[in-house]
């Protein structure tokens, strides 16, 4: 589907595209969830207060996303595979802000050293480098620094023709916001909604040492998409002296 078309497919969006020209374009494919109930006082610890904490019937989440970052670029720029594909791993959960619900993220880990740093330079979001290995079905990723390790091998399952409130609750999330010191950035993003399948695990290690307290090897939901294309906007600070946090 071309760009024009992802633009004009605004049904399921809670809210309007900006108005403004869009910035970047790039593709989430092939992505493993892992979906965690959580303990919200523990959460608190580690979301900007200016941040509220979005609930599903009273209940947070955190979800760790494996998938393969492919052609991103700017606006009028070709990719360039080299630094434009790679591998990446999120850790995010869900926020709201300025009436609009979005994910943060806790930790970003890319494949590629010259990738992380662009992304990181550009976005101000926490890239990392990890090493990360990925096949058909396997996806290996770890990183020394902390201590990190993700280590699954699956099987993709039925595609699924009706999806959950709580999978779109999990999946359907059109800004992000990220603590930048004095500020909390947020950026805008469209794309079409994300296609669901069922996922089997015939191997699943997990260990992230800082985030112990909310993740640990059974989450509550596994989800597989083949993935989406994604339009993005700019950048937006907003200073954290401007929010009201009660």
């Amino acid at each position: 589907m071309k760009i024009k078309e992802i633009l004009n497919t605004t049904d399921h969006r809670p809210w309007q595209t900006p108005r403004s020209v869009w910035k970047f374009y790039q593709e989430w494919n092939n992505a493993i969830f892992l979906h965690y109930q959580v303990d919200l006082d523990q959460l608190k610890k580690i979301v900007p207060k200016e941040l509220e904490i979005d609930l599903y019937e009273g209940t947070p989440w955190v979800s760790v996303v494996a998938f393969t970052m492919e052609k991103i670029r700017p606006k009028n720029l070709p990719s360039f595979s080299p630094i434009s594909n790679f591998n990446e791993i999120n850790i995010r959960t869900y926020v709201k802000s300025n009436n609009k619900t979005g994910v943060y993220f806790l930790s970003i880990e890319g494949g590629k050293s010259l990738s992380c740093k662009i992304a990181r330079g550009i976005s101000e979001l926490p890239y990392r480098l990890s090493k990360i290995k990925r096949t058909d079905n396997k996806f290996q990723s770890k990183n020394a620094e902390f201590n990190d390790i993700l280590d699954i091998e699956f099987t993709v399952g039925a595609h699924m023709t009706e999806v959950t409130e709580l999978d779109k609750w999990l999946t359907e999330r059109y800004a992000l916001f990220q603590d930048s010191g004095d500020s909390i950035n947020e950026f805008e993003i469209h794309h079409l909604e994300w296609p669901i399948n069922e996922i089997n695990f015939k191997k699943l290690e997990i260990d992230y040492p800082r985030f112990k307290n909310i993740i640990h090897k059974n989450p509550d939901k596994i989800r597989y998409s083949k993935g989406v294309k994604v339009i993005a906007w700019g950048m937006n600070k907003k200073e954290k002296s401007s929010y009201n946090t009660g």
